[in-house]
């Protein structure tokens, strides 16, 4: 049996439900789970290294607040609880450039508690799940992470950036070849890159789908929903690929689609496959 996981982020106060409902009523429908990486309070001046706003807010945002709880969007989320197929993870606090590359432990876990607070305020169960924008974590926020929660999706991991007591168990999963491990109840799972991008050829994109799903006992698909709307406007043959994939998740007999809270809580048969070691967690400090 091969394993898959959609991770979907940038779901905020801003996005329209007509957008989540337009990608992913196939899967829905189909029975398969989505992820969404929600952020939790988003910054109305999000913006990418140039300066350019992220693609993930409206052309307009309000100049304030300066930040807007996913809570004050009723329409997201009684969509959300309409809908049970979506699961809902923690994707940063507001989605500050780099928010949790900082090197300050305080200041980690007190974007890590606020952004769970937030969530928590719009109804949804405490998250067990954490995305960090831009998937980019410091050695502090890695140790707060896995104090905090079950499941870490991230990119990649660097040697210089992990817990001091986590660089064996990281040494190990690399000569394992390995691509997921575990720090003490926390899996920390690496993703193939964001194969379905707008970024990304058209042409080859399912196949290279297909291809991560079955060569891997274990994938993270992750792509962007404001990625498929161009200015407002579909971009249809890219959201036919992920349509696609939907078709192809469903009708492979070995394949299964799972959310990272069920893969956090079954405990997978023959996880050693996927799975390389485990790692103490690591102290405040480390």
């Amino acid at each position: 049996m091969r394993y898959v996981l959609l991770r979907d982020d940038d779901t905020n106060a801003f996005t329209p439900v007509t957008c989540l409902e337009r990608l992913y009523r196939p899967f829905l429908d189909r029975g398969l789970p989505v992820n969404l990486a929600v952020i939790p309070a988003v910054r109305t001046d999000a913006a990418q290294a140039d300066g350019r706003p992220e693609g993930f807010l409206p052309a307009q945002p309000p100049a304030v607040p300066a930040r807007v709880p996913v809570g004050q969007s009723r329409e997201l989320i009684q969509y959300l609880r309409d809908n049970p197929g979506f699961h809902v993870v923690q994707h940063g606090c507001d989605h500050s450039f780099y928010e949790f590359d900082s090197p300050d432990p305080h200041e980690v876990a007190g974007r890590l508690a606020e952004g769970t607070h937030w969530l928590q305020q719009a109804g949804f169960a405490a998250p067990e799940t954490f995305v960090a924008p831009y998937d980019k974590l410091s050695r502090a926020s890695l140790a707060a992470v896995g104090r905090r929660f079950r499941v870490l999706s991230t990119g990649w991991f660097e040697l210089r950036r992990l817990p001091w007591s986590w660089w064996p168990a990281y040494l190990w999963k690399k000569l394992a070849g390995k691509a997921h491990w575990r720090v003490g109840r926390t899996l920390l799972l690496s993703h193939p890159g964001c194969l379905l991008s707008r970024h990304r050829p058209r042409e080859t994109m399912l196949a290279a789908v297909q291809h991560a799903v079955r060569s891997r006992p274990l994938t993270v698909l992750v792509t962007h929903w404001w990625e498929y709307f161009r200015a407002g406007r579909p971009e249809e043959e890219f959201i036919d690929v992920l349509h696609q994939t939907a078709a192809f998740l469903a009708s492979t007999p070995d394949v299964r689609v799972l959310s990272f809270a069920e893969l956090a809580r079954s405990g997978l048969p023959r996880r050693q496959e996927w799975l390389a070691v485990t790692a103490p967690l690591a102290s405040p400090s480390a």
